[in-house]
Order: structure tokens, then sequence, then C-alpha cells
């Protein structure tokens, strides 16, 4: 008895789709922005109910393949949109990190709707391509990422035959619209009327799911060029590494030079002057002890400064030896007495 009057309690399927349409309406003309308490709300209310018809649909087994679209009575082809509608509600959520998940998700509702369309031949239309991840993975190789001319003209002229449609459609519904849901229109009027909102939905569904591989492409390219500079970045960090000489080619240079030619920095007599003063000639004995050999390179260095010196002074003189005759002429003082 308590699971009777349960199942009084539940919502009937007429119940859950027309409440989800009502939502659905809502959301789609609200002024508040999307990302709104009171939208957000909605949307999780709406995809609720809308789980709930799609379980009750296939306990009801209300759709078969079996069967033709002539045979589903014209109250029930509006329950046909409910993945329509669950694609449609996906969308509208706004959490930033499950973005692609909801894009991938309601790319599934609507794929669904319109494979089940087809099946029934509600509309002349071609399915949209399932795109595996080895092709979404790699867009720089896809027709999707460089579409040629050829398609980019067929995509355009099937979207302006969608948009005529559309229009009649929208035009065609909105004069049913008062006779159907007032009751007064008969089965063959309320049949259309159901039709003409499956063929709109159609179409929304192909626009949908060409805006959402567009997305899903972005998100996924930015996905890779973070990966890409953070990978980069991690390999900044390493300490750099340190310039290494190898020995072979360092005892090879002191033998055979640098590659290029050096110049002699003193004579072989003055070589030879200076190891002999040094006493390291292999002709003189033993080499003198360092101490000697540092006062030795002492006293020639201060020679050669005594030189330098010397060579300055000398200089020196001659520079003012210079002057004096530039402003002594020759014969200058020596003038005999001639005034």
């Amino acid at each position: 008895m308590a699971a009777a009057e349960d199942e009084l309690l539940l919502p009937r399927l007429p119940e859950l789709f027309e409440t989800s349409k009502q939502l659905l309406d809502e959301v789609e003309v609200a002024t508040e922005p999307t990302g709104s308490r009171i939208i957000q709300d909605k949307v999780v209310k709406g995809l609720d109910l809308l789980k709930k018809a799609a379980e009750m649909l296939s306990q009801l087994d209300l759709f078969s393949r079996n069967e033709d679209l002539e045979e589903i009575a014209s109250t029930d082809l509006k329950y046909l949109m409910v993945p329509a509608f669950q694609g449609a509600f996906a969308l509208k959520q706004v959490n930033l990190s499950k973005r692609l998940e909801h894009l991938q998700w309601a790319r599934e509702h609507f794929s669904n709707y319109l494979t089940q369309c087809q099946y029934y031949h509600v509309a002349e239309f071609e399915l949209p391509k399932t795109k595996t991840n080895s092709a979404e993975n790699n867009t720089a190789n896809s027709s999707v990422a460089y579409p040629s001319l050829v398609a980019m003209a067929s995509q355009r002229q099937a979207k302006i035959e969608r948009y005529k449609q559309k229009k009649e459609v929208e035009h065609r519904l909105s004069a049913l619209k008062s006779a159907v849901e007032s009751g007064q229109a008969d089965d063959e009027r309320v049949r259309e009327y159901y039709l003409l909102h499956l063929r709109r939905w159609i179409g929304i569904s192909l626009e949908e799911i060409e805006s959402i591989d567009q997305e899903i492409m972005i998100l996924r390219e930015k996905d890779s060029s973070k990966e890409a500079s953070t990978s980069h970045s991690s390999r900044q960090d390493k300490p750099p590494m340190k310039p290494f000489v190898l020995t072979r080619n360092m005892a090879q240079a002191k033998v055979f030079g640098a590659g290029y030619p050096s110049l002699a920095s003193m004579t072989v007599n003055d070589w030879y002057d200076q190891h002999r003063k040094l006493g390291a000639l292999p002709d003189q004995g033993i080499a003198k002890t360092t101490t000697e050999f540092k006062r030795a390179a002492q006293q020639q260095e201060d020679q050669e400064e005594e030189e330098e010196e010397e060579d300055e002074q000398a200089l020196h003189r001659a520079r003012e030896w210079d002057d004096w005759k530039d402003t002594h002429p020759r014969g200058y003082g020596n003038r005999q007495n001639m005034g």
C-alpha cells in the first residue's frame, strides 16, 4: 500500500518534460548572467528532471528501433527532445575547472539526439563526424584546424540553408502554438507541431556541436601550451652545465699550437744568453737553485728598468735640444757686432 502511494507521489513523465522545458525557456530568455545563483539553480534542477525523464523513457521502452516514425504517437514525439534539452542545459554550466567535461557531455547528448532523429528520418541532414582522441590531439594536421576552401564553402552554404529552415520553422510554430497548447488542435496539427520542434532542435544541435568542437580544440591547445611552458620552466630551473675541456686537446694545443700561427717572443740567441746567465744550460752543470734564479731574474728586471730610464732621459734631452734649436736658429748670437 505504501509503495503504491509513493508511486502516486512520483512525478509523471509529462510533468517532468514540461517542467524541464519551462526551466530551459526561462534560462534562455533570462536577463541575469548565466553564472548567477538563480540561473545555475535552474540548470541543476533541469538536469535532474531530465535525468529522471530519460530513466523513465528507458524503463517504459517508449521508442523502439523496430518501429517507424509514423508508428509513434503524436503526443509522444516531444519526448525525443529529451537528449537535446540535456545538451542545452549542460552548456549552461559555468564551472571552469570542468568546462571540457561539460562540453564533451553536451556533445554526447546532442549527438544522441541527432542519431535518433536520423534513424526515424525526421529530417535530411548529415551527422557530425565523431573525433577520436588522436585526431583531437593532433590538431595541426586535422581538417578542422585547416579546412579547405571547398569545405568552408560547403559549411557556409549549409549554415545558410539551416538559417532559412529555422525561420520557416519558427514562423510555422508561432502559428500552431496557441491552438496546440489550448487543446483545440486536431491530431494532425499536434503531430506537425512536435515534428517542427524536432526539426528546430536538429538545427540547434548541429550548430552547438560545431561550436563545441571549436571550443574543445581551443581548450586542448591551451592545455598543451601550459604543459610546454611548465616543462620549459622546469628545464630552466636546472643549474647550467659547466664547460669542460678535454685533457688530450689541451696537451695537443701546447705541442702543436691552438690552430693559428704564433709569433716568437725572442730570438734563439736571446734565449741562449738568458739561460746562460741563469746557468740553466746543460754544459753549465746543475742549474741554480730557485732563490738564485729569482735573484738573477730580479737583477735582469732592474737592469732593464735602468736601461729604460736612461733611454727616457736621453729621449728627454734630445727633445729639449730639438726645442732649443727651434727657438735658436743657426747663427743666433754670433752676429759679429752687427746690431
